[in-house]
């Protein structure tokens, strides 16, 4: 790996790793090292003992729109590697470290995931019969935040992977209607493309409000974004 210098805008240098392509590695996966590596975010986290970027997506939303409030109980879908868990453990004071009221993180994922202190995480498939009813048990009623950061796995053909994680996040909303408490919050990643109407619309007469951002760490070029919505009022069809 080469290091190359580069302007950071104020008076000083800033070196950028370039990755060279070995033996037997793809020049996209050459690509996706030297974006790694020099990406502030990836940086930021293993600074601060978060297991990913996208850690910084759940903080961005929530320091706007507040849902991860102390005492809440919160429902992370697909919840590994864990980073968006241990961003709610610290708001909701899951570990009970503050005089404010003590909150819930309940993760749940197909695959195991390393424990995080503070969240209790099931091996569960979100999708499958009586699944609500084993997670409103778990946590001893209703959810005040379900949030997914889940994306179903790339075929490599963009249209056809806007359609599956539209999909996903339509299956984790009715999830969360069966869920949530009535004044509480979904929050959710899907990908700009133009069949996600139905999901807006679906939200819109679920909840108060609906939001539609990309947040701040959330990479230029992805055409991810993620939905808030807020002040759920019941299942209404």
């Amino acid at each position: 790996m080469a290091q190359e210098p580069g302007g950071s805008g104020r008076g000083q240098r800033e070196l950028r790793v370039k990755v060279k392509t070995a033996k037997g590695r793809r020049i996209s996966s050459t690509r996706w090292l030297e974006r790694q590596l020099n990406d502030p975010y990836v940086q930021r986290a293993k600074r601060e003992g978060f297991r990913g970027r996208a850690a910084f997506k759940i903080i961005d939303l929530d320091d706007q729109y507040h849902f991860l409030k102390p005492g809440a109980r919160v429902v992370d879908l697909g919840c590994a590697p864990g980073g968006w868990c241990q961003v709610a453990v610290t708001r909701v004071n899951a570990l009970g470290q503050r005089p404010a009221r003590q909150g819930r993180v309940l993760g749940i994922d197909l695959q195991p995931v390393e424990a995080v202190p503070g969240a209790e995480i099931h091996l569960l498939d979100f999708l499958e019969d009586g699944a609500d009813a084993k997670v409103k048990e778990w946590l001893g009623g209703k959810a005040d935040v379900v949030m997914s950061d889940m994306a179903a796995s790339a075929s490599g053909h963009k249209q056809t992977d806007h359609l599956r994680i539209i999909a996903l996040c339509e299956a984790a909303a009715e999830f969360a209607y069966d869920v949530l408490e009535e004044g509480g919050t979904f929050v959710a990643k899907v990908l700009a493309g133009g069949a996600e109407g139905s999901l807006q619309a679906d939200l819109k007469r679920n909840f108060t409000k609906v939001a539609n951002l990309k947040p701040p760490s959330s990479r230029a070029d992805s055409s991810e974004k993620f939905v808030v919505a807020t002040g759920f009022r019941g299942r209404r069809t």
